[in-house]
């Protein structure tokens, strides 16, 4: 069965006329909206909605889906699926984004007990919890670039984080497939692009590694701080993605139940906490 046309007609069953702004009706066979209707909402002809649903109809313009995005009320993944199993690409908008919304903020506001910061596309750091602050250092104290995790990484000699050798180059190598990624999703991003140029014109080992055009997401490393209070924690680090969040990350710090890392962070976070209090008074 043809995709494209069983869920344009899924969606156009679910559709209540009154939800789009048109009467009810009576004597009403369709289960949602007729074919009229729906073809009245594009802007299309009643036989185009027919071949698109009986899958005789092939190459629909962006413009047509957007249209028909709206006249069923998709949501975002709706519309991205209507668009992938149509063969087009999906839009994406101008400007990354760099908004925290309450959902994502009360996730960080309840896992207090594990270091946790979210992070943008570009891995800019938008937010963060106390025990993140005291286990990394406090973001508060940066600004600008400097709060980049790949312009850390690729322009300045981080000495408070390290890896395996292998796992610093998977690292490194994932950072940059992950940047050129989201170059892909927001090519029309103005700081995005800034931060590429200045990165390849400042770092010969990123503009290296951007050659190679590798495209991936970082989703996970191992690595072990090194803190003044506590000594070293070795901890998992996960990037997670929030639905709904506009494509920002959730990175958590965990280390294992019982062991002797989980007893330092829970030290951390009694002591670490404090000396972030007493440096804010």
């Amino acid at each position: 069965m043809d995709e494209f046309a069983s869920v344009l007609r899924a969606w156009r069953d679910r559709v209540q006329p009154e939800h789009v702004g048109l009467p009810p009706g009576t004597g009403r066979r369709a289960r949602g909206l007729r074919r009229e209707e729906l073809a009245m909402l594009a802007g299309v002809s009643v036989d185009y909605i027919v071949r698109l649903e009986q899958g005789r109809a092939t190459n629909p313009s962006a413009q047509l889906l957007g249209a028909l995005a709206r006249a069923l009320r998709l949501t975002d993944e709706e519309r991205d699926h209507l668009y992938r199993v149509a063969g087009v690409a999906i839009p994406t908008p101008a400007s990354l984004p760099r908004h925290v919304g309450p959902s994502v903020q009360r996730i960080v506001d309840r896992l207090g007990d594990i270091p946790v910061g979210v992070f943008s596309a570009a891995h800019d750091i938008l937010l963060w919890n106390p025990l993140w602050a005291a286990l990394l250092g406090d973001p508060s104290l940066r600004s600008g670039i400097q709060r980049n995790l790949v312009w850390l990484v690729f322009s300045e000699e981080i000495t408070t984080v390290t890896h395996t050798a292998v796992g610093e180059d998977e690292f490194r190598a994932d950072l940059v497939a992950d940047l050129r990624s989201a170059v892909g999703r927001y090519p029309d991003d103005a700081p995005l692009r800034e931060l590429v140029d200045r990165l390849l014109a400042e770092s010969d080992e990123f503009a290296a590694r951007w050659a190679q055009a590798h495209v991936a997401l970082h989703r996970s490393s191992r690595k072990t701080v090194h803190t003044r209070t506590v000594g070293d924690i070795t901890v998992d680090c996960d990037v997670l993605s929030a639905p709904g969040s506009g494509d920002l990350r959730i990175v958590v710090y965990t280390v294992a139940p019982g062991s002797a890392d989980a007893d330092k962070l829970d030290l951390l976070r009694v002591a670490g906490l404090q000396d972030l209090s007493h440096r804010s008074t």
